[in-house]
């Protein structure tokens, strides 16, 4: 699928979320891990640039907390 804007849309949204429910189940914790693992790996992979980006709870559920030194 290609697209003249390079922004998500509110039905690339749904269609993750959608996802992540297949790939983590119903089960409301096992999606919230799956998100955390998910934001870390992309948080490395940009050098610590993502987290700075994300707000203060989501940075703590996904270990990304920027007060955190090491």
């Amino acid at each position: 699928m290609t697209r003249s804007d390079a922004g998500a849309t509110d039905e690339d949204a749904v269609e993750l979320i959608a996802q992540l429910r297949a790939l983590a189940g119903a089960d409301p914790a096992d999606v919230r891990q799956v998100v955390a693992e998910v934001l870390a790996a992309l948080d490395r992979a940009a050098g610590g640039a993502l987290r700075e980006h994300l707000p203060e709870a989501i940075r703590a559920d996904a270990g990304l907390d920027v007060a955190r030194h090491g």
